[in-house]
């Protein structure tokens, strides 16, 4: 039995009356997410930077008092003002960036995570919590390889899973590697190379917005020595997906390995409307995905996934105090294998909760309608005679500007939105110019919002 608290000390999150002290104090925080949420009024709060500064400030007022003001006042104080000044991606104008709007039932399985705090470096301080994400990582990866052994690591999102991929690479290859990448890569990629120590790597020119093979072959041919090429599905921009089995031909024929950032993109895989957009997605030696983009994960919920367990051996690491190796002989799970780093929540309980409540056709559902609404996004501007489409959208996100708007006028017009507090959108080059991004990721999302939004922007540009 847990012991209770002493006089004056606060309760614990865990233990066997660890949710009696929790319960109260979720109410308040749930009252203030809700008051914040009323005060916010939209999508972000209006202002501007220096506005919602001076609110956090008056509202926090001195942030390490010298006598506390109890739980209930610091968490109604707190969260309020987090709410209220929050850009909040459940909020259907919000729909700048790869920023989703988490389930509620993720939500709550995170919660359970925090107050037990299992840490993932060593089976004594996460039983249960390893052999989830054993039995996840191995389901998620069978998704993405049609192979006998293939698993996953859950890392913090699509840079510490890129990351991962190349030092895999310069554990097989040395470090000489060369990594070729598209310009349309994100950016994680080439800053990878750095950080490994690896030579520079070469970005190859994406004028289409896509690796075109060609371009590929030719790098190929003319670089020496060992050579990953890294591909995207789903690139930030425009969630633009490049030629996938072209680009694992020409690794194959070269001898290259390949590796594939599906952080956007991925998920894909798992919808039988969509995943033909991946074709060749299993011929890459790993594969970077991210639910807390269209998996509607809380923060954080990466994955590097590889075709066999085997290639993960280079992450072996021992720590006496750890992974003794007379535990792990005599069967304690060995986990400082999983990941570089060592104190690791147990991410894949809210990820595997999702799974079981939604099952295969709630996810599909989910994926499939948010690309839905994306193409319905794309056809009212294609068809308003004030805004000119990009092109249509690949995943779910959609580049539109303004007719006749210069690149001036599009960068004020967004940033007005923001500090108006109005609507959350994004911006991104394209063909040499300045262009609107729309990034849906809420399956709430109805049409009379998409309505909103496109009377919202008309009458912005009209003034």
């Amino acid at each position: 039995m847990t012991a209770p608290p002493g006089p004056g000390r606060p309760p614990l999150a865990g233990g066997a009356t660890g949710a009696q002290s929790l319960r109260p104090l979720l109410d308040t925080v749930l009252t203030a997410l809700t008051t914040g949420a009323k005060e916010r009024g939209g999508p972000l709060p209006p202002g501007g930077p220096d506005t919602v500064t001076a609110r956090v400030t008056a509202a926090l007022g001195d942030v390490l008092p010298d006598h506390g003001t109890g739980p209930h006042e610091a968490l109604t104080t707190l969260v309020r003002t987090l709410a209220a000044g929050a850009a909040d991606p459940a909020e259907p104008l919000c729909a700048a960036h790869l920023h989703c709007p988490p389930l509620a039932v993720a939500t709550a399985a995170d919660l359970a995570a925090t107050a037990l705090n299992p840490s993932l470096d060593s089976w004594d301080q996460a039983p249960a919590a390893s052999a989830i994400e054993a039995l996840l990582t191995r389901t998620l990866a069978a998704e993405f390889y049609d192979t006998p052994h293939a698993d996953a690591l859950v890392t913090t999102g699509g840079t510490e899973a890129n990351q991962l991929a190349l030092l895999l690479a310069r554990e097989r290859h040395g470090p000489h590697l060369t990594v070729l990448h598209g310009a349309n890569a994100h950016h994680s990629i080439p800053r990878a190379a750095w950080l490994l120590g690896l030579p520079p790597a070469t970005s190859l020119p994406t004028p289409t917005g896509t690796l075109d093979p060609a371009t590929l072959a030719e790098a190929l041919a003319t670089t020496p020595g060992p050579t990953l090429v890294t591909a995207t599905a789903g690139t930030t921009d425009a969630g633009l997906i490049d030629p996938l089995p072209h680009i694992a031909d020409l690794c194959d024929r070269h001898g290259a390995d390949l590796h594939i950032d599906a952080a956007y993109g991925g998920p894909l895989a798992l919808s039988p409307t969509h995943r033909h957009k991946l074709a060749g997605l299993g011929r890459a030696h790993s594969l970077t995905v991210d639910l807390h983009k269209l998996g509607w994960q809380p923060v954080a919920a990466g994955l590097l996934v590889v075709p066999d367990t085997a290639l993960l051996t280079p992450l072996a690491h021992q720590a006496d105090y750890l992974n003794a190796t007379d535990d792990t002989e005599a069967g304690l799970p060995d986990l400082l294998g999983r990941s570089l780093r060592t104190t690791r929540r147990p991410d894949a309980l809210k990820i595997a909760a999702t799974l079981r409540a939604l099952g295969r056709d709630g996810l599909v559902d989910l994926i499939d309608h948010t690309c839905a609404l994306a193409h319905q996004l794309a056809r009212l501007l294609d068809a308003h005679p004030r805004f000119e489409l990009h092109a249509p959208p690949t995943i779910s996100t959609v580049l539109f500007r303004p007719t006749h708007a210069t690149d001036e006028d599009i960068a004020t017009l967004r940033r007005t939105l923001l500090h108006q507090g109005r609507a959350v959108l994004g911006r991104t080059r394209a063909d040499g110019r300045l262009w609107l991004k729309a990034t849906l990721l809420n399956p709430h999302t109805t049409a009379r919002d998409l309505d909103t939004l496109i009377t919202l922007l008309e009458g912005s540009t009209r003034r």
